[in-house]
C-alpha cells in the first residue's frame, strides 16, 4: 500500500521530525486496505491549534493532535484520508511531562491521528481499549515502547 504525505510546517518550533519519520509512522498506522492513500500533516503552534480545537470541537485550548477525516462525494474518486494537525509545542511539553522522548511522542501522536482518520475513536471504554491496543502494537513494531506506560524513555 502506497502512502503519499504532504507536510505543512506552520510552526516556529525547531528540531521537528523529518518527513521520512512522519511517513514511516503514518505508513505503519495505515490499516485500511487500499491501493494508495494520501494524508496531509500540518505542524502548528498553539494559536492555530486552539482556534481549530475551539471551532471544531468546542474546546478552547490547544491540543496535541486533531484529525479531520475526508469523505469525497461518491462521484469523486479520491485517495485522501484527511488531515492531521499536530501542535508542536504541546507535543514537546507533553513528552517532557510524561518523561518520554520527544520522538516517541511525535510517533504516538502521528499513529493516534492516523487511526482516527480510519474510524478509530476513544469515546467509550471499549473503543478506547481497541484503539490503545492498535497504538501499542504499531508503536512496538516501530521500536517504541508502550505510550501508556508511566515512562517510555
Amino acid at each position: 500500500m502506497h502512502l503519499e504525505i504532504e507536510i505543512q510546517n506552520a510552526s516556529e518550533t525547531v528540531d521537528l521530525p523529518s518527513k521520512e519519520a512522519f511517513t514511516q509512522w503514518a505508513q505503519a498506522a495505515l490499516i485500511e486496505s487500499r491501493g494508495a492513500a494520501e494524508v496531509v500533516i500540518r505542524l502548528v503552534d498553539e494559536t492555530e491549534s486552539q482556534t481549530l480545537n475551539r471551532d471544531y470541537r468546542g474546546k478552547d485550548r490547544p491540543t496535541n493532535v486533531l484529525s479531520f477525516p475526508f469523505e469525497a462525494p461518491p462521484q469523486v474518486p479520491s485517495n485522501l484520508l484527511g488531515d492531521l494537525v499536530i501542535c508542536a509545542p504541546v507535543v514537546i511539553r507533553e513528552a517532557e511531562a510524561q518523561n518520554k522522548s520527544a520522538l516517541s511522542h511525535w510517533a504516538h501522536m502521528t499513529v493516534h491521528g492516523m487511526l482516527h482518520l480510519q474510524g478509530f475513536d476513544h469515546l467509550d471504554e471499549d473503543e478506547a481499549e481497541a484503539m490503545e491496543t492498535q497504538e501499542r502494537q504499531i508503536l512496538c513494531s516501530l521500536g517504541f515502547s508502550d505510550p501508556y506506560e508511566e515512562s517510555s524513555l
